[in-house]
């Protein structure tokens, strides 16, 4: 926005500026020139400070210290946190002390809040995805370590790619799609009570801090860390739904409730039709496929990773299968993106300088793009061929394969909050396993380069979207987000080689490193052919792509009102990677919103998303504090 344009007047308040609703601009009967126009014209705000030295600094040093987190959480669970709510409540902790004692002449404004929260995202999570998973999975097959210098190389080139193919998804998904990325809108609301002003502001503000409260207390209170209370007293993590099902207890079939309200809080936001899709997809995964499967022998074990082993493959083919169609059908976005790319390499071209053309002015430019991919496709495909000894048109083919699964990772973001990174990387697992099933090297760094990637571009899409809510400038969060790979590898690098010095370690009760054992497991199972894939798996694989077109086709055709009774493909797929147990708080969770709505139409801005963002906030915080706790504990 131009300085001083409607109405807003240039200001170097750290307050908040003025901005959408938190589910967006409504996009109906509006073309996507029009949606970024209007943004532009109403809620951008050029005048708040946003990319300084200050923000970089110190979200470098939050993402760093959150890498390590990250690290060793996903080295004992195989999951991996987004950083991104909590490095804005500490960034904001940090800029109010420095402030304070007088390091700082100023607090920091929100817009450099959201620019300190990009990198660090950047630097603690997209860093560390594959060094939880592929790459521990390499380690345990070939029983050794890569060197410091390539396993450093390839770390900076997986992050970067992810940051580049960001961009594309940004504009698509968030300014013209305006999917919600639940945690993005989550991190934007605790923003701006953290810096809002007035009776509305405080009523929320109050809310989100007692929510995060709650759900800090809950984590703390579950976990009991510093053994502070007996046993008896200590809160279970899952409560077991008493019954069984063929033969067995439910919680054997994931079938119980989690006593955690992160999930609960993500299915507030999500909103009753994916969550309804989700449930859905659940009670036919785990209450009538996997009974199925099991009596005949195919799951051989039950519980979570048994079942997933199989379920994951008819899933996965319905997300990708669903989330390309979605991105072809846009075939009018496609070409414009292209026509931006070309006219960005044009001498004549003048970003700004028109009513059309101050979109384009804040949002990443082509060069930067193309440049970007470039730089960091060569770079992969460099270090397959010298470090992998993978051929060069596969690991080039890894390359290209990533941009389509990215597509389909993000999406699932923006519409779930869940991001199927393992799910991803099996997909490419599968891809390698049939063009070169004997090698299982190419097999699990290719598919380190999707899974990375992906993951990659969909947690920084989370803060690309907290950064649409704000005002911020896409351009400038880009770079904010460049540089955090940088910080985030220096730190999460050696961190691992000093954890992980030899395969020894791994598989233990000190590092399980569960996700690694599912890409060994893959890698190994593929590398006798494709033809070693169950025939049920195959068949799903069948089955959930062809469900996964018709669906995203009936959802092209059908008009608005009736595409909000159609499933989500999403949702369904969602559903078979991960335990009901997250299913149901993600439902119950927006099945409460939804009743709340019924009574009060205003109760979606004012309640549910402050208590719901409070909720993922507080226990997502109290969770990284007891992972570096529980890090320095065992060094």
């Amino acid at each position: 926005m131009i300085h001083g344009e409607k109405g807003h007047a240039p200001s170097d308040s750290t307050g908040p500026p003025p901005a959408p609703p938190f589910l967006g601009i409504d996009p109906r009967g509006k073309t996507p020139e029009d949606l970024e126009r209007e943004w532009v014209e109403n809620h951008y705000r050029g005048d708040i400070p946003q990319l300084t030295p200050r923000a970089v600094f110190i979200g470098g040093i939050l993402g760093g210290v959150m890498s390590l987190s990250n690290l060793y959480i996903g080295l004992k669970t195989g999951w991996g946190v987004g950083v991104a709510i909590t490095a804005c409540i500490l960034s904001f902790a940090v800029g109010t002390v420095l402030s304070k004692i007088g390091l700082f002449r100023s607090n920091l404004s929100i817009l450099e809040n959201n620019c300190m929260q990009s990198t660090a995202s950047s630097a603690g999570y997209s860093t560390g995805s594959m060094l939880v998973s592929a790459v521990p999975a390499l380690l345990m097959i070939e029983g050794r370590s890569l060197p410091f210098g390539i396993l450093l190389l390839w770390t900076i080139f997986l992050a970067l790619l992810g940051v580049i193919l960001a961009i594309p998804m940004k504009r698509h998904m968030i300014n013209i799609e305006q999917l919600k990325f639940p945690s993005g809108i989550a991190a934007a609301v605790t923003l701006r009570s953290l810096y809002g002003a007035g009776a509305d502001a405080l009523k929320r503000g109050r809310r989100l801090a007692v929510s995060a409260v709650l759900g800090s207390g809950l984590a703390f209170a579950r976990e009991n860390l510093l053994g502070w209370w007996p046993a008896a007293l200590r809160l279970p993590g899952m409560i077991p739904i008493p019954g069984t099902l063929a033969g067995h207890r439910l919680v054997e079939w994931t079938i119980s409730f989690e006593l955690s309200g992160i999930m609960i809080a993500a299915g507030a936001i999500v909103g009753i039709k994916v969550a309804c899709s989700m449930m859905a997809g659940a009670l036919i995964n785990y209450g009538i496929l996997a009974p199925m499967m099991h009596e005949q022998g195919v799951i051989r074990e039950l519980g979570y990773r048994g079942i997933v082993s199989w379920s994951l493959w008819g899933g996965t083919a319905l997300m990708v299968a669903s989330g390309l169609f979605h991105f072809a059908a846009q075939w009018r976005t496609l070409g414009r993106a292209v026509g931006t790319l070309r006219a960005a390499f044009s001498p004549s071209r003048k970003e700004g300088k028109g009513v059309d053309d101050r979109p384009a002015g804040i949002e990443v430019p082509g060069s930067w793009f193309l440049t970007g991919l470039l730089v960091a496709g060569v770079g992969i495909v460099w270090i397959q061929i010298t470090a992998f000894a993978i051929s060069w048109w596969m690991a080039l083919l890894s390359v290209l394969l990533t941009f389509f699964l990215t597509v389909v990772a993000c999406r699932a973001a923006g519409e779930t909050d869940i991001t199927p990174i393992g799910a991803m990387g099996k997909i490419t697992q599968l891809t390698f396993g049939v063009i070169a099933p004997t090698n299982t090297t190419a097999n699990l760094m290719t598919a380190c380069v999707t899974a990375g990637a992906a993951a990659s571009s969909a947690d920084l899409l989370t803060d690309l979207k907290s950064g649409y809510l704000l005002g911020a400038n896409p351009r400038k969060q880009f770079i904010a987000q460049f540089l955090g790979i940088f910080a985030g590898a220096a730190v999460i690098v050696p961190a691992f080689l000093l954890l992980v010095p030899d395969a020894a370690v791994l598989g233990g009760d000190r590092f399980p490193a569960p996700g690694a054992q599912v890409w060994k497991g893959v890698a190994e199972l593929l590398a006798r052919g494709f033809s070693s894939l169950h025939p049920t798996a195959q068949w799903a694989l069948l089955v959930g792509a062809v469900l996964g077109v018709l669906l995203a086709a009936v959802e092209q055709a059908a008009s608005p009102r009736l595409r909000r009774f159609l499933p989500s493909a999403m949702g369904l797929g969602i559903s078979c990677v991960i335990p009901f147990w997250n299913t149901l708080s993600m439902f119950l969770g927006a099945l409460a919103a939804r009743l709340m709505a019924l009574r009060d139409p205003d109760v979606t801005d004012k309640t549910v998303i402050p208590v719901a963002s409070g909720l993922i906030a507080g226990e997502s915080l109290m969770g990284v504090l007891m992972a570096l706790w529980a890090a320095l504990w065992a060094l």
